[in-house]
């Protein structure tokens, strides 16, 4: 998703012209009384909101409906998710109306008088600098912090390295290769270049990378994160603002007679950073350890590796506990008293985040810790007001944290803008009070908008990613370990089957509180210390004879999010109706959004598979992208243009963190090395789609001017 405001942008490009707006005489300004202005501004926010809110509604309903029917368990901290995806919806229609507000008509003025004011050297500098400002100011790169919760230094060190400890190196890789593609698109538009070129020369260079990448332990493990970054990049915040300055360049350079003037830059702004990325990889492989085993990895001889990827034995500890076995812990403390004191200490609250982090001690016993640590730790407690109380500060947290990011991502794109626009071009906004208002709304639902993402779109995604691999599992699985002390042995019961046969059991409530009959093994009973390690486990959804359809109900479930969830993008609609215009009506509205959400849903589909059965991404890039060069090279270059161009509207910041939560969730669940590469796939199976629906209008607008010449040699 690029906004709602992409369409918008379109047609003051293409349907009026963006000059005639800049330079209308200021009007004179009304006086609005208090009373009827309220109720206006109310109205208006109303709507905004509204907007939002039916864009984001099918794809949490979705997503919730399929958690509750399918996988059969309601969500987790339901009431912290309601809160973010509520942030969500607010966050987004503020920042969606400040970009409107402040950061587009900043936009817009300097893209039309730069290009009559500077020459193209000029041009190029400032889409170097915008691209760097903008990317930095996506709320979909927020994703990218989170994403390293999942991936560990001994299977993927350098992965870890580029998540963990290189996440604003990152960034900056992935903004530089945003602001080189926007340099090169300025270019593009100014000597009427067509997008050709760029394609036939970065793709076969990005996939001849991938096949040398995938020779290199280490790597192989970036591959799946580059691709994926394309995706990333290409939100509401780069998207209008690099088009309006395109536009402005190429009516400046008198080349707007084409329909498709203002595409293509997004296809480069999808393909550069990825290079950028992979490059960084390559050099900071240099000094990245190679992956080793977990046990190899904590063992005290190779510390000095370890400590290399991560910057503290601290830091180390916490790792251990919350991503590693008994063994990881056992041979990071190095002897049995080092490691029963850890144990121990987890009885301290503060000693226990600093070693659990966000996980609660439950929820650590149940799915990291051992048998003999379970025991252990058994009789500590945590109190109710403490959780609450350290639920409420995570939250102040996260808000404080992300403000302090979106002040620093909004704030550098502000002042580019502003000093070029004052200095450089000499100029000024028409409604300065305007201008500054939606600077003071971008960063208010930036700050807000990220702030759901962290706290409801991610943990929702996780959830539903995590147990889908249950779907298709056709055996019982363990899902966590309880102790229950002090446990009664005269709450055990026998049973008889027809046989006579005698059976044990007892009553364990589960999670909704009804009690279940489960079987007593006697050789979890401790007798001495009255404890009982209860294992829960989960049968397979459908039966051990129903695992086709299992794996059938997680291919219908991806393609159905993808699928769904971007037919209703009211960006994809916009430029749905920005093509059929520019084509009179040749490709309509309805098409484009058909077939680019059913590129969508193959590219979540294929994404799922690959995680599912964990192979490389390459098996699917080189065919895919194999396939759209060859029908990038029989289609028009402006229909080239616009398919390239639709697989950039389709990630944005709703849809970006939850499909890549997922997929991380799906790789979580499976012991996958990372759940990367569904972004990908959902960017470039769009357009393959939309290049054959081009060939498909292509040929049929042959097979009309055929019959209209037969009509005229016959008349």
């Amino acid at each position: 998703m690029v906004g709602a405001w992409l369409g918008e942008v379109f047609q003051d490009g293409m349907r009026r012209p963006v000059s005639i707006r800049c330079y209308m005489a200021r009007p004179r300004r009304i006086k609005i009384p208090i009373g009827t202005a309220l109720p206006m501004i109310w109205n208006y926010a109303r709507t905004r909101i509204g907007e939002q809110l039916r864009a984001v509604a099918f794809i949490i309903v979705y997503l919730v409906a399929f958690k509750i029917l399918v996988l059969n368990t309601p969500p987790a901290n339901a009431l912290q998710l309601s809160a973010g995806i509520g942030m969500v919806v607010l966050g987004l229609a503020f920042f969606l109306e400040g970009l409107f507000l402040g950061l587009m008509p900043l936009g817009e003025r300097v893209g039309l008088q730069l290009p009559q004011r500077c020459n193209i050297a000029v041009i190029m500098f400032f889409g170097l600098l915008l691209g760097v400002g903008a990317t930095l100011a996506e709320p979909a790169i927020a994703s990218l912090r989170l994403a390293g919760i999942t991936v560990t230094p001994w299977g993927t060190p350098l992965l870890f390295r580029l998540l963990e400890l290189e996440t604003n190196g990152l960034v900056m890789a992935v903004g530089a290769g945003v602001g080189v593609a926007v340099a090169f698109g300025m270019a593009r538009f100014h000597f009427g270049i067509s997008i050709r070129p760029f394609i036939f020369t970065m793709v076969p260079l990005l996939l001849g990378l991938s096949v040398w990448f995938a020779r290199d332990p280490n790597l192989a493990g970036i591959i799946n994160l580059a691709w994926d970054t394309g995706g990333v990049t290409t939100g509401p915040v780069t998207v209008p603002l690099v088009l309006a300055m395109g536009i402005g360049i190429s009516r400046s350079a008198g080349r707007n007679t084409g329909t498709a003037s203002g595409f293509g830059v997004v296809t480069l702004a999808s393909l550069f950073p990825i290079l950028a990325v992979m490059l960084l990889g390559v050099y900071l492989n240099v000094s990245t350890p190679q992956p080793v085993s977990i046990a190899d990895f904590f063992a005290p001889a190779n510390r000095s590796n370890a400590l290399k990827l991560v910057p503290s034995e601290e830091k180390l500890a916490a790792i251990a506990f919350q991503r590693g076995d008994e063994a990881a812990r056992r041979a990071c403390y190095g002897s049995e008293e080092k490691y029963a004191a850890a144990l121990h200490s987890l009885a301290d609250q503060e000693r226990r985040r600093e070693l659990l982090g966000s996980m609660s001690l439950q929820e650590w016993l149940s799915q990291r810790a051992s048998s003999h640590e379970r025991a252990t730790v058994a009789a500590i407690k945590v109190l109710p007001n403490q959780a609450k109380q350290a639920n409420n500060s995570d939250f102040a947290k996260v808000v404080k944290n992300e403000s302090g990011l979106a002040v620093r991502a909004i704030i550098p794109l502000v002042l580019l803008l502003v000093i070029v626009l004052l200095v450089l071009l000499r100029d000024r906004p028409r409604r300065p009070d305007e201008v500054v208002l939606g600077i003071v709304f971008a960063l208010v639902g930036m700050a807000i908008l990220t702030s759901g993402i962290r706290l409801g779109l991610a943990p929702l995604g996780d959830q539903v990613g995590r147990p889908l691999p249950q779907v298709f599992r056709s055996e019982t699985h363990e899902e966590g370990r309880v102790i229950l002390e002090p446990f009664e042995p005269e709450s055990v019961l026998t049973a008889f089957n027809q046989n006579g046969e005698a059976g044990r059991f007892f009553y364990f409530k589960d999670r909704t509180g009804t009690p279940r009959p489960v079987p007593f093994e006697s050789e979890r009973y401790d007798a001495v210390n009255r404890r009982y390690e209860h294992i829960v486990e989960r049968p397979p959804l459908f039966g051990p004879e129903l695992t086709l359809v299992g794996i059938a109900l997680v291919f219908i479930f991806a393609f159905g999010m993808g699928y769904g969830s971007t037919v209703a993008e009211p960006s994809l609609s916009a430029l749905g109706a920005t093509v059929e215009e520019l084509t009179v009506g040749m490709v309509t509205r309805v098409g484009v959004v058909r077939t680019v959400s059913l590129g969508v849903g193959i590219g979540l589909l294929a994404g799922v598979s690959r995680i599912l059965y964990n192979f490389s991404v390459i098996w699917l890039l080189i065919p895919v992208y194999l396939a759209v060069l060859v029908l990038t090279w029989f289609s028009e270059d402006d229909f080239a243009s616009i398919a390239w161009d639709s697989g950039g509207v389709t990630t944005g910041p709703i849809t970006v963190p939850l499909i890549l939560a997922m997929g991380l969730g799906i790789g979580g669940g499976l012991n996958v090395i990372d759940g990367f590469g569904i972004v990908a796939m959902a960017s470039v199976f769009p357009i393959l789609t939309m290049l054959v629906y081009g060939i498909m209008v292509q040929r049929r607008q042959r097979e009309i001017l055929e019959a209209d010449r037969e009509e005229t040699h016959a008349v």
